[in-house]
This record gives C-alpha cells, sequence and structure tokens, in this order.
C-alpha cells in the first residue's frame, strides 16, 4: 500500500536508452499514481535534554549541529513531520517577550545562545527545506520541571504572577482554573503561531498533573482552594467537573484561536492513551479522565482539534492495554473524522520491545479504518541504529515518500496546476527541472514523480524550490515526469505531466 513503485503505461519508450542524443518533453494526458498518504512523525524532547540539545551549555554551532542530524536522519527515514518541544515550564527555547530562555539550553534560564540564534525559527527552516513540516509543543500550564536546577529569573511567571503558580509535590504548576493563567498559556501559543511558521501546535498529556505523593506516601490534591471557591461552582457541578471543564475549555478556546490567526496551522493532542479503564471492555490503567481531568474523547468526539495523537505505548499482544484493541476504540470516537495518528514507544526497542514490534503497529494502524500515521516517542530511539530500529523503518516501514494526510475541515481547495518546463544540461547531461505556482496561495511542499522502466518514483520538495535535477536511472531518462503542488492544508493540485515525444 505504501510502496509507491507504480507501473505506466509508457512500453512505446521501451528502447529509449539507445538514444544517442537527449530526448524531448511535450505535455502529456497520462497521470501519476495518487501519492501515498501517512503521517510519520517522531517528537523532540527538550524538557530535561531528553532528545536535544543532549546536555545544556553546548555552544551555538554544536547546538545546531545535532538538531541537523535529527533533522537528517528524519529525511533518511522519510518521516514527514517533527515536533519540537518549545516550552517545558513555562519557559521558551525560541526568542520570546513573554516568557524567559529555556536553561535547557544553556544552563541558565533567562540566558539566551551566544551567537545568538532563535531554535525554532532554526528549525523550521531546515525541517521545510527537507519537506518536512514543523510542529511547536508546548507544555500548557506546567511551570517548573522537577529536575530543573538553574535559578528561576524574574521574569518567570512564578515571580511575576505568584498567584497563578502552585508548588505540587516536586513541580510547580499554573492553575487551569486561573482565568488569568489560561489567557498566559494561550497568549504565549498564539505568539508562537503569528510569528513562526510552524505547521502545528502540539500539547501532550500533561494538564492538570499526574498525581504526586506526599513524604509518608498519601496522595496529594491539587492546590487550587481559592480558584475553586472564586468560581462559584460550588453547588453546581462537583470540584472534579469543574478542573475538566477548565480543560475543556482551555482546548476549545486554543483550537478557535489557532485558526483564528492561522487557519492551515494543524492543532494537535497526544492525550494519555488510556482515556477511562473498562474503555473498551478489558482494559486496564490509570483513569485520565479522573487523574488528569482530561476528557480527550470529547475533545476528539466535538472536533475541537485537527489531530489526537492517544499515546498507545503499550505492546500488541497483552489483554490489558493491547495497542490495536485502544486503536480500534479511538478511532471509534472519531464522530467529525479528525486525524489519527497514534504514538508509539519506540523508545522500548531493545528494552525489551524488537524492531519488529514498531514496525508491526505501523502496520496495524495502517490496517485500522480512521488512522492515518503513527508519531515515535522518541527521536533519539531513531538516531542510533544500535537497536535496529531505524534499519527497519527504512527499509521495510518507509520505503517511499508519503505526503501528510489532507485536513479539508481546514481547506478543501485544490491549488490549480502548476507550470513546469524541462531544460537540458548537455555539459551534466541532465534535465534541469523548473516549475512555478500559477496562484498566490503558498505552496506546502512539492510532489516530483518520475517513471523510467515503466516504475514511479516520488520526491518531495520544499515549499520554496523552484528547480531540480531529472538524471538518468539506468542509463535511461525518465518517460514521464510530474509535478503536483501540495497547499498548506494537504491538498493536492492536478498533475503537470511531460512525457518524451516519441522519435
Amino acid at each position: 500500500m505504501f510502496r509507491r513503485v507504480a507501473f505506466c503505461g509508457a512500453a512505446l519508450f521501451a528502447s529509449i536508452h539507445l538514444l544517442t542524443s537527449a530526448p524531448a518533453y511535450v505535455p502529456s494526458s497520462q497521470l501519476p499514481p495518487l501519492p501515498a498518504r501517512e503521517f510519520r512523525g517522531a517528537w523532540i524532547a527538550t524538557v530535561g535534554n531528553i532528545d536535544w540539545p543532549s546536555k545544556s551549555g553546548l555552544s551555538t554551532e554544536q547546538q545546531k549541529s545535532e538538531l541537523l542530524a535529527i533533522l537528517n536522519r528524519a529525511g533518511q527515514l522519510r518521516l514527514n513531520a517533527l515536533i519540537f518541544q518549545v516550552r517545558t515550564s513555562c519557559d521558551a527555547l525560541y526568542a520570546s517577550k513573554l516568557e524567559p530562555w529555556s536553561e535547557y539550553l544553556t544552563g541558565k534560564m533567562g540566558q539566551a545562545p551566544e551567537p545568538f540564534y532563535d531554535p525554532l525559527a532554526f528549525a523550521v527552516e531546515e525541517a521545510h527545506k527537507r519537506g518536512i513540516e514543523l510542529h511547536a509543543w508546548f507544555n500548557p500550564f506546567r511551570a517548573r520541571y522537577h529536575s530543573a536546577k538553574s535559578p528561576v529569573t524574574t521574569a518567570h511567571i512564578s515571580k511575576t504572577k505568584p498567584r497563578l503558580a502552585h508548588t505540587y509535590g516536586k513541580y510547580l504548576w499554573l492553575d487551569p482554573g486561573e482565568r488569568d493563567a489560561q489567557e498566559h498559556s494561550l497568549a504565549v501559543i498564539l505568539d508562537v503561531v503569528k510569528r513562526y511558521d510552524v505547521d502545528g501546535v502540539h500539547i501532550d498529556d500533561y494538564f492538570y498533573p499526574y498525581k504526586e505523593k506526599d513524604s509518608a506516601g498519601r496522595l496529594l490534591d491539587f492546590p487550587d482552594d481559592a480558584s475553586w471557591k472564586r468560581s462559584g461552582m460550588a453547588g453546581k457541578m462537583s470540584r472534579d467537573d469543574w478542573r475538566r471543564e477548565n480543560i475543556n475549555s482551555f482546548i476549545q478556546r486554543l483550537n478557535t484561536a489557532i485558526h483564528a490567526a492561522k487557519p492551515h496551522v494543524k492543532f494537535g493532542i497526544s492525550p494519555f492513551g488510556i482515556w477511562r479503564p473498562g474503555h473498551p471492555e478489558k482494559i486496564k490503567g490509570l483513569d485520565a479522565y479522573d487523574a488528569l481531568y482530561a476528557d480527550a474523547r470529547k475533545w476528539l468526539q466535538n472536533g475541537w482539534l485537527d489531530y489526537c495523537a492517544p499515546q498507545l505505548y503499550w505492546a500488541i499482544e497483552p489483554e490489558a492495554q493491547s495497542y490495536p484493541v485502544l486503536l480500534k476504540w479511538w478511532t471509534e470516537q472519531n464522530l467529525k473524522s479528525r486525524h489519527l495518528w497514534p504514538g508509539n514507544n519506540s523508545a522500548r526497542v531493545g528494552s525489551p520491545w524488537k524492531p519488529e514490534e514498531i514496525a508491526n503497529q505501523i502496520a496495524l494502524t495502517r490496517k485500522q479504518a480512521g488512522a492515518s500515521g503513527n508519531i515515535h516517542w522518541n527521536v533519539s530511539s531513531l538516531m542510533s541504529d544500535a537497536k535496529g530500529l531505524a534499519a527497519t523503518l527504512a527499509a521495510q516501514t518507509y520505503t517511499q515518500p508519503a505526503l501528510v494526510p489532507a485536513s479539508p475541515w481546514l481547506d478543501k481547495i485544490a491549488p490549480p496546476r502548476p507550470a513546469v518546463t524541462l531544460q537540458y544540461d548537455a555539459a551534466k547531461d541532465r534535465f534541469e527541472m523548473f516549475w512555478q505556482s500559477t496562484e498566490v496561495e503558498p505552496v506546502g511542499r512539492w510532489l516530483v514523480q518520475t517513471c523510467t522502466g515503466g516504475r514511479w518514483e516520488s520526491f518531495v520538495a520544499a515549499a520554496g524550490s523552484k528547480s531540480g535535477n531529472i538524471v538518468k536511472s539506468g542509463g535511461r531518462f525518465p518517460e514521464l515526469v510530474s509535478l503536483i503542488a501540495v497547499d498548506r492544508a494537504g491538498n493536492i493540485s492536478p498533475a503537470a505531466v511531460l512525457e518524451q515525444r516519441a522519435q
């Protein structure tokens, strides 16, 4: 299904390789095969220097080098999206006037990289050069990570608005029941949406925090007495329902605000993989609805997001948290036909999983109606191939490029057919392919397809590119060359196809 090698109707060109001069190309009515559609993503976690940078305090050039290595590996594996954590705990891995620089860059909160660069701007630019989407990942309410070491600066929200941030166990946490806390996080996220050319906004499973315990081992309740009292909802709804409604309201408002600012930017959430135990039957585990006050089923059913990436971090076989059983359940909740791209625990390969576990999970996703991609936790699991996962994915799973599935609820108008020409370069014995859009709307990327010896191959080119090289394969030039424009919502144009003229 995802191996995009098809056969073109070009038998009359069987002897083309015998030509001694460059062939001529003319417009053709033949069509290429439809491109594969699959979201292939990976998380880049910056909190605690999990994935990037490998440690705080690296030089600008070292940080850039590590990030380029991640992007290059993503390109080699034919991934088409990366989810880059830019706000770990009310900090910023980009130039922000609203929050201080993250300590995970320089080792000191509030200190910018030196020589200066903007990691998010750099990541967006380099990802787009490779035809890869870059989604900005935010933690909306965590204010201080448990292993943070740098002193908190005076610009941090715990200093500027201390009533919004509470100590909870080993963490500092914004109170979702405080309207000002929600407004602050919304402002931070929208600032990024407006200033950076990101393809998506992503939040993970941290809403209200996972339960912490005191020194005696007793569960701690979240310290929101003041906001609960001020809400005036006591006697009208339970405190648990009020907390859930705080998160529901935030999700709904964020979804609306993102699309009002930039309609093509996708909003995605990766909730804990189990909504509630017993849903579906026999499933056991954490109750995210009760513990995190996260009603992810409601968000999906109401279409308050563009993609849902439930963290299905379990193996295929165990009945209590079966990957295919949970995947099917999530697809059944997708009443608005949004994207469902489950997260996979690729970090478990080698301890104790084999690479085939992840490959088989992706195969099951492809077979499940209503699911159209996967996200790997985490990108570090793909960087070193000591455990064989990257090689397995490259050789068996991601053998050809794929486009991110279209989001027709954001935009369903296909771009027009692009203009394309070929010019022969005799000195290099190759064709230069030139193209351009025929409308003002920005192109998201280009899909170049060539048919040589009856076999189609696909290549994704960056949005800003306007040319490429067409070279011989097996001693011959392609019989057919096709170009498709892909807009920011994933809609594709009619193909502009050129074929060799019979001589």
